[in-house]
């Protein structure tokens, strides 16, 4: 089992980054590829968590030691996979995400793709009392200049997430004709999902 990978980022796609380190390219699974737009071609130390299925081995990569203890805790619970737990923290909300547990917030829990209401009644009985002191992890946003093509980097990112065509329209609609990064684009797009 791995724990951490300590090496550079040569790739960033919709779903993975790849980082290479020893002359191997791992690649990695994070809910926002788009948040290491700024380590690219840089030396990282990235949290990982790894799932061994009968067809293939697949690592999981965070940003801190926090968001992958969120994500285990996620992925324990009944009816939620790892590709579900990245989408939940793809939000970038877990001081919200830990009163929607404690407060048993159903609707809220809800709001997350393929989460249904009996998910969210598990994720309540599992996980009620287990976080502590988690944050919300601050990312500094990218400086870069974009256009439509962050903007469609971010749309495919959403789709990677397991969000419907139909309700990132909306979304896409809202933003045209501006002008930002992938990762915020992202960021704010989940922000208004989640509304």
């Amino acid at each position: 089992m791995y724990d951490y990978i300590k090496g550079t980022v040569t790739k960033i796609t919709a779903n993975y980054i790849v980082v290479e380190a020893s002359g191997i390219g791992y690649k990695i699974n994070v809910a926002n590829p788009y948040s290491f737009s700024n380590a690219m071609q840089q030396e990282i130390l990235l949290p990982l968590h790894q799932v061994i299925r009968d067809d293939a081995h697949v690592l999981y990569g965070f940003h801190s030691e926090d968001e992958k203890e969120v994500f285990l805790n996620l992925i324990s619970v009944s009816g939620i996979g790892p590709t579900t737990a990245l989408a939940i923290i793809a939000v970038d909300d877990n001081d919200g995400l830990v009163a929607a547990i404690d407060t048993s917030d159903i609707k809220y829990l809800m709001k997350f793709p393929k989460i249904g209401k009996k998910t969210a009644q598990q994720m309540i009985l599992d996980l009620a009392g287990k976080f502590v002191d988690v944050k919300s992890d601050a990312k500094s946003p990218k400086t870069k200049a974009a256009g439509n093509e962050e903007l469609d980097e971010a749309m495919e990112a959403l789709l990677a997430l397991g969000y419907k065509a139909s309700e990132l329209k909306k979304i896409r609609a809202f933003f045209e004709g501006t002008s930002d990064s992938a990762e915020n684009y992202i960021k704010s797009s989940l922000k208004m999902l989640m509304k």
